[in-house]
């Protein structure tokens, strides 16, 4: 198989065809997220606005631009259009981009941006409904475990053992937290994500994916509380994090190594 794609060819225009890229697939995302709570279709019926059933026209399918020249709201019903849309097309262009100029126009670029792709959609499920949902989290595990396989510094073994390692300890803990505090505070779905996570990053990179996850966690949670207007009770997604950790140690683990061994 070719190592790299045809655009290798002209790699100064590479990130921006990715950034192109990342904001259509985005809006496939936003669709797949909004789709997904609801548990409908995400092929039929055709883009409309929730509430008056409003069919979407070319322009209005436009990844962010389509949302500032409607201000955030409905053509037709003037609904407020959540912001959660553009978000996700702007976090798929950045994942697009950052991967191009890490892997360049190689088909590395296009396994990170699947699995990418796929923690993008689980995280805005996450974020609403405290789901992360088995369509998802299965695949990406076969996805995560096949990179990490093929990955030369990674390889079949640390692919597989860090697999096993994310869900098992991960399992531990939920079950740990359930027994000694009667209710679920580590959702299955966080578990079977680690399964890709453990696999993507290798046992090596697991620890530091985790640790970047975690640290994203501490430092976002009081704004997400606060944003909810609701008390320290409140519980909060743990997946979207530790997505963010394994995105990072994708791209800058090698980095991240070496900055926290000269610490």
């Amino acid at each position: 198989m070719p190592q790299t794609l045809p655009l290798a060819l002209f790699p100064h225009l590479f990130p921006g065809f990715a950034a192109v890229l990342g904001l259509v697939l985005g809006s496939f995302y936003s669709v797949c997220v909004s789709r997904g709570i609801s548990g409908s279709s995400i092929v039929r019926p055709p883009s409309h606005c929730p509430r008056c059933g409003h069919r979407l026209s070319w322009w209005e399918l436009l990844p962010v631009a389509s949302y500032l020249l409607l201000r955030g709201r409905c053509s037709a019903c003037r609904e407020r259009i959540s912001a959660l849309y553009p978000l996700i097309e702007l976090a798929s262009a950045a994942w697009a981009v950052l991967a191009a100029l890490a892997f360049g126009p190689t088909w590395w670029f296009l396994a990170y941006l699947a699995l990418g792709g796929l923690y993008i959609v689980a995280s805005g499920i996450d974020f609403q409904v405290y789901l992360l949902p088995n369509v998802l989290t299965y695949p990406a595990a076969l996805l995560g475990i096949a990179i990490g396989a093929l990955r030369p510094d990674i390889g079949p073994t640390q692919a597989g053992v860090g697999a096993a390692a994310g869900f098992g300890v991960f399992w531990l803990l939920a079950a740990g937290y359930r027994l000694a505090k009667g209710f679920d505070g580590l959702g299955g779905g966080d578990v079977k994500l680690m399964l890709s996570i453990g696999g993507v990053c290798g046992v090596l990179g697991l620890p530091y994916a985790v640790l970047m996850g975690s640290l994203a966690a501490l430092v976002a949670s009081p704004f997400y509380v606060l944003g909810k207007g609701r008390g320290r009770s409140m519980p909060i997604p743990f997946g979207p994090f530790l997505c963010l950790g394994a995105m990072a140690q994708m791209l800058y683990g090698p980095a991240i190594l070496r900055l926290l061994t000269r610490l």
